[in-house]
């Protein structure tokens, strides 16, 4: 059985809890507390952070590499595309979120609030931006739900809790956004301070 050490706010933790359940596959969820990290995280992630993946002598961890390792292990339902030319686009795509969305994630676990002001704009702009994909298919890559969903649904879950207010061009991006929510593996993979994340 794969172990999942997974601390419950934390939208990288989050993105491999939603593949797990869209696998639908027997797992276990190890809680961690970031302000009181336990010493067998210590021992098994060099850099002491959750997601963190344990299955027999295999230690993984960064979610995405976790996510396509739990992909190839457990191919169905495939999330990354099969065809090597849309794999590498989706691989870019993926590089892409983690460099323009999810590096400002962390300004808003600190207390500076121009740094946070800062991370609310930039995150806005890039969402508006992709937002017209979404006028013409359902999901990131067309019509068949991907790793990209499930990369970015974490932070589109988290919009309202980190005050971040799309304006009225992004509306595509938000009835996106709710079909992702309404999603069942999505919403088994919530932890508890989750689910109050958004009224």
């Amino acid at each position: 059985m794969m172990t999942l050490y997974s601390t419950i706010t934390c939208p990288y933790s989050h993105r491999c809890r939603i593949v797990l359940h869209e696998k639908d596959m027997d797992f276990q969820v190890i809680d961690v507390d970031p302000n009181n990290k336990s010493e067998d995280l210590a021992v098994i992630s060099p850099y002491g952070k959750a997601p963190v993946l344990v299955e027999r002598d295999l230690v993984l961890y960064e979610s995405n590499i976790i996510n396509e390792y739990i992909d190839d292990r457990f191919p169905h339902p495939q999330l990354m595309p099969a065809d090597p030319v849309m794999r590498a686009r989706a691989r870019l795509l993926l590089y892409r979120f983690e460099q323009e969305l999810f590096c400002h994630i962390s300004a808003f676990e600190g207390a500076d609030q121009k740094a946070m002001e800062k991370a609310r704009t930039v995150i806005t702009e890039h969402l508006t931006i992709i937002s017209p994909v979404f006028e013409k298919q359902k999901f990131m890559l067309g019509d068949e739900f991907s790793m990209l969903d499930v990369a970015i649904a974490p932070l589109l879950w988290r919009l309202e809790h980190y005050e971040i207010r799309l304006p009225k061009q992004a509306a595509p991006l938000l009835k996106y956004s709710e079909s992702l929510f309404s999603r069942p593996p999505f919403i088994a993979a919530l932890s508890a301070s989750e689910k109050v994340m958004r009224k």
